[in-house]
């Protein structure tokens, strides 16, 4: 594994390159390349092994017996995706990894961290510090996701969504991860019924937008 292809990923936030190479020899990173479509983990399955995403996205969903599919969270360059089971590989995995694009992932496998520790390393304090950086955060996204699940109406959950948005990007123009469909199965909201109030509320100059690209236009943000 060269470092400069690995070394902005969020787990390595400030560590050197030596602590980078460090950690890739003791967790056994390797690298695979996936073409679009593809199923990394899927539910049922069990690892020891965390991903991080080299190029191109992931999206982690759960997609029951019935064919109903909710998109939990878009996983982006540089960002990671697993780490949790692969810290507890007795739990089975309740979800899907599927791309979204032709991906290289990295596969790093956590049950060495244990013989690190002892040894006092500092690559495994600086990427312990930085996994649990990365769980905090996920967990505030799974926790709003759920206040945007919360309303009956499509509008209120459209509205609640890309006001979040918003306030992370600090700004009323920004870019969505999803495409349509999975903006729809974000919100738990039919596609069509997305579009049509997407429509509305671009008529009636709420909102703007192209494609993922939106505008907040009002006050009523």
């Amino acid at each position: 594994m060269e470092i400069n292809k690995i070394k902005d990923a969020m787990l390595f936030k400030n560590m050197t390159e030596e602590e980078i190479s460090q950690a890739c020899r003791a967790l056994s990173c390797y690298e695979e390349n996936f073409e679009k479509g593809s199923l990394i983990y899927s539910a049922g399955d069990q690892t020891d092994r965390l991903g991080i995403v080299l190029s191109g996205s992931v999206t982690i969903e759960s997609n029951d017996l019935w064919g109903q599919r909710t998109v939990l969270s878009h996983v982006g360059a540089g960002q990671v995706f697993a780490e949790t089971y692969a810290l507890l590989p007795d739990q089975v995995m309740l979800v899907d990894v599927t791309t979204n694009e032709d991906c290289r992932i990295a596969f790093l496998k956590t049950d060495r961290l244990q013989d690190a520790l002892p040894l006092s390393a500092g690559w495994a304090r600086h990427l312990l510090f930085n996994l649990l950086n990365i769980t905090a955060k996920k967990n505030l996204l799974l926790s709003s996701r759920s206040f945007h699940t919360a309303p009956k109406a499509a509008r209120d959950r459209i509205m609640s969504y890309l006001n979040t948005v918003s306030l992370q990007n600090n700004s009323k123009s920004f870019d969505i991860p999803f495409d349509r469909q999975q903006m729809a199965d974000y919100l738990n909201l039919d596609r069509t019924a997305l579009s049509r109030e997407l429509g509305r509320m671009k008529k009636e100059g709420l909102i703007d937008f192209r494609r993922n690209h939106f505008i907040l236009l009002t006050a009523a943000f």
